[in-house]
């Protein structure tokens, strides 16, 4: 009996912080919810439907094969942006030089250095400005590396940005 109750409590306890991560995001994803429909208003018909696609994609808690390049990338397809015809705006390496702030845009494909998780290279998709005094936006972020988590909006320091990509007609 008493290994039946321990089995429990295991399987419980590892339930619950999967659901709390779970609940974790779709807390951050009401936080941000009039900021997210005010990006989506403001942006361009092409990027539009990308932010659109990328949003149902993640409400839908869908998971991709694969880390965050391949998410957005898939967001872009499904949006008629395949990768090699979004506008390239900016490129660089991730030495720099980095790009200005006002060449961003709501639905921006962007490569930056993660500040927030051992300085890699990230890419995400710009929603908006949360503090553009101290390049703090608002990211649509996916994890990849096999963790089975949706993607997630949440604010990064973007002020190594390296590469701009951009859907257009």
């Amino acid at each position: 009996m008493k290994y039946l109750l321990l089995a429990a409590m295991l399987l419980l306890g590892g339930c619950s912080s999967k659901d709390t991560r779970a609940q974790r995001h779709w807390q951050d994803y009401k936080r941000y919810y009039p900021v997210i429909i005010n990006a989506e208003r403001r942006a361009t018909p092409p990027a539009k439907k990308v932010l659109r696609t990328a949003r149902s994609m993640v409400v839908n808690g869908e998971i991709v094969r694969g880390a965050c390049w391949d998410y957005l990338n898939k967001a872009c397809q499904r949006s008629g942006y395949a990768y090699p015809d979004l506008a390239r705006v900016f490129t660089a390496t991730p030495k720099g030089p980095y790009a200005p702030a006002y060449l961003l845009q709501p639905g921006d494909w962007l490569y930056f250095m993660n500040h927030s998780y051992y300085n890699v290279e990230h890419s995400g998709m710009f929603i908006a400005w949360i503090d553009r005094g101290r390049n703090i936006a608002l990211i649509l972020s996916y994890a990849g590396e096999h963790r089975r988590e949706p993607a997630r909006y949440k604010p990064y320091d973007i002020s190594h940005t390296y590469t701009i990509l951009r859907a257009v007609d």
